[in-house]
């Protein structure tokens, strides 16, 4: 449909010499998670004025630099946040239910009722790390699942506090919701203070018996260390969409656990969710090319 008003140049998964030739003259470039704009990058695109996230995480580009270039930054977090939160209990019944080692079991023709004893959700503690647009939603359903929901923010205070209880989801500390949880979900963004937020020092504080379900980045959650925790049995299980290393050819450190499901950072390929984006994307640059971004943009879309 671009194509149709404007001059359209797209590639997979560039490298960053075939990135930087592709956007020198591009006015307006669309990305995806697995595309990185660094400062060198974005420093070639002489031309570039807008740049749009299609999705919500940034830590894909340098921001830095598109603040000194003046560059108008716009992501699409509304759509994916849904597909997100229904990726995050797909994994959680998942691993509480033990859905992906039975499916192997079969496979292979066995039948090992005895040792695929799982967990009920009901009645059981979801903690969110970090309540954001995925984590929110994240809560409520748990919440509606008859879950009890814990979660934490980075910048907590009375009126968020009263604004998350209305949804069913209680604000505390980090360490008390790792403490506390059955179900440890992480839908936070990935920046320098959420780097490696889920260390071993929050892991030894999660009750035994207990899972971990990251469908943020693979930064967030420190891989070896929950490795450890699994080796020593403490933890359940654990289930993971994002993951440190990422691509074709990588096998995760984690997928020697037969108690852990691994999934390619599928959580926002649902076929809705890419249309809507899509959908966004083409507003979002006609409101652009129109001179009314601002006016277009929603409050939560508008980064710089």
């Amino acid at each position: 449909v671009l194509g149709r008003n404007h001059h359209v140049s797209s590639a997979f998964n560039p490298d960053p010499e075939s990135l930087a030739s592709l956007v020198h003259d591009k006015d307006v470039v669309v990305f995806r998670s697995g595309v990185a704009l660094g400062g060198d990058v974005i420093h070639e695109a002489r031309q570039l004025r807008l740049l749009i996230r299609a999705g919500s995480g940034l830590d894909n580009i340098d921001v830095d630099e598109v603040r000194r270039r003046g560059i108008r930054l716009v992501r699409v977090p509304g759509p994916g946040a849904q597909a997100v939160a229904e990726m995050t209990f797909a994994l959680l019944l998942d691993i509480a239910r033990r859905v992906s080692l039975a499916d192997r079991s079969v496979r292979q023709a066995r039948w090992p009722k005895p040792q695929l004893i799982g967990s009920l959700t009901r009645g059981k503690t979801l903690g969110v790390v970090g309540v954001g647009n995925i984590g929110t939603r994240v809560g409520e359903v748990g919440a509606r699942w008859g879950m009890r929901v814990v979660g934490c923010v980075e910048h907590p205070s009375p009126q968020r506090a009263e604004r998350f209880a209305s949804r069913g989801i209680t604000l505390m500390d980090l360490d008390d919701v790792a403490a506390e949880a059955d179900f440890l979900s992480i839908p936070a963004p990935l920046k320098d203070s959420t780097r490696y937020l889920i260390d071993g020092k929050v892991l030894a504080r999660m009750k035994p018996g207990a899972y971990v379900i990251n469908i943020a980045r693979g930064g967030i959650l420190h891989e070896e260390a929950l490795s450890m925790s699994l080796d020593a049995g403490r933890l359940a299980g654990a289930a993971l969409d994002v993951h440190e290393q990422e691509g074709e050819g990588v096998l995760p450190q984690l997928a020697r656990h037969q108690n852990v499901v691994l999934t390619p950072h599928i959580g926002a390929m649902a076929a809705e969710t890419q249309q809507q984006i899509g959908r966004r994307v083409l507003r979002l640059i006609d409101g652009f090319t129109q001179g009314a971004l601002d006016r277009e943009a929603e409050e939560d879309e508008l980064i710089v």
